[in-house]
């Protein structure tokens, strides 16, 4: 398969802050080595998304209009009621902010067009908003 992964995007819906996000990922993490949410149904292209042993996709979670983190995709699997479940790693990797509308469910997001993550400097302490407004300015 090799190449560029294939990522999913994702409202965090009741998040208002990348901290609150934080916490959540570790209270879902808190009963086993992964997180997961689930949806219903499995992407056609999941294969290309959790690549084993490999160098997968990452689901890109978007606050208040703006893609500011990621959560790596260890696997896809079976939930209660038919659902498919998203195993992810518990951690939240912070991206360069950019502009992201609002969806229902999950969309796909191409490899080549996933931003970058940032380091831990200090971008990373900023709201999503304030930051996204410095990437579309070109500052950052």
């Amino acid at each position: 398969m090799g190449g560029v992964p294939l990522h999913l995007t994702k409202v965090a819906f009741g998040c208002d802050s990348i901290d609150y996000l934080r916490g959540r990922l570790a209270l879902r993490a808190a009963h086993g080595p992964t997180a997961f949410l689930t949806t219903r149904y499995l992407p056609k292209r999941h294969e290309e998304i959790a690549a084993e042993g490999g160098e997968g996709g990452s689901l890109f979670w978007i606050i208040k209009h703006q893609l500011v983190g990621r959560s790596p995709i260890l696997r896809f699997g079976e939930a209660e009621g038919g659902r498919v479940a998203i195993h992810l790693a518990p951690e939240l990797i912070l991206v360069q902010p950019r502009p992201k509308r609002a969806h229902q469910g999950w969309r796909y997001l191409e490899g080549k067009d996933a931003p970058v993550d940032l380091g831990s400097g200090d971008m990373a302490s900023l709201p999503p908003e304030l930051a996204g407004k410095l990437a579309e300015l070109g500052i950052v």
